[in-house]
Order: structure tokens, then sequence, then C-alpha cells
């Protein structure tokens, strides 16, 4: 259990870079829209959704933690940024591969935060496989 709450704190912590990435690329309102929908929509995710988000999670842990011992290795701002758009641009693809968004991601990720039992609904799925 603890593994587990570890995965999705670690995937809910590299949202957090995603939508960094997203509010770069895209502007703060798709964010803010992201995180408005999040909020407003915490138990309207499928099954499908909330799995494949699951799925992605358990990919962007392993992702997280390979570039963190990279990042860990870098010398110089410059090696640590590349790290971090190379590792960022793994991490979408492992959303995207999963069948996901990014914003649907991070929107589930956002209500996973805040809500125990939607929390505990994925931390389930993930222990299912």
């Amino acid at each position: 259990m603890q593994r587990l709450t570890t995965l999705l704190s670690a995937a809910v912590l590299t949202t957090g870079l995603m939508a960094g990435v997203a509010q770069a690329q895209d502007s703060s309102t798709a964010t803010n829209q992201a995180q408005t929908q999040a909020q407003t929509q915490t138990q309207n995710f499928s099954d499908e959704q909330l799995q494949k988000f699951a799925d992605a999670s358990k990919d962007i842990a392993a992702i997280s933690q390979d570039y963190t011992k990279q990042l860990q290795g870098a010398e110089g701002e410059e090696a640590q940024q590349s790290i971090r758009e190379e590792a960022n641009s793994k991490m979408i693809e492992a959303v995207e591969g999963s069948g996901l968004e990014v914003e649907t991601f991070n929107a589930i990720g956002q209500a996973v935060q805040q809500d125990p039992e939607l929390m505990q609904q994925v931390q389930e799925m993930t222990q299912g496989q």
C-alpha cells in the first residue's frame, strides 16, 4: 500500500510538471480551465478513464524515477533544463499513449488529490494489475 501511495503521489506531482508545460505552451487559461474542470467534475470520470489514469501513472512514476537520477547527475542549469524537457516529453507521450489527453490526466490527478474516495478507487485499479 505504501508503494502504491508513493506511485500515485509521484504521478500527481508529475501532473504539476506537465501542467507547467501546458501552461507555457497553451497559456494559463487552458490550465485554469483544467483546474475548474477537475473541481466541478470530480465524480464524472468513467472507469475507463480512471484505469487509463492508473496505467499512465505507473509509467510516469517510472519515467520520473529515471529522470530524477539523471537530474541529480547533471551539471549546470542548461543540462538540467534539457533533462526536464525530455522527461516532460516522455511523460506526455505516456499519458497520450494511455489514451488520455494531458488535460484529462491533469484533471483526474487534481480530482484524486481532492477526493479520498476517488484516490482509493484509483489505488484499487492499480493493485488489480
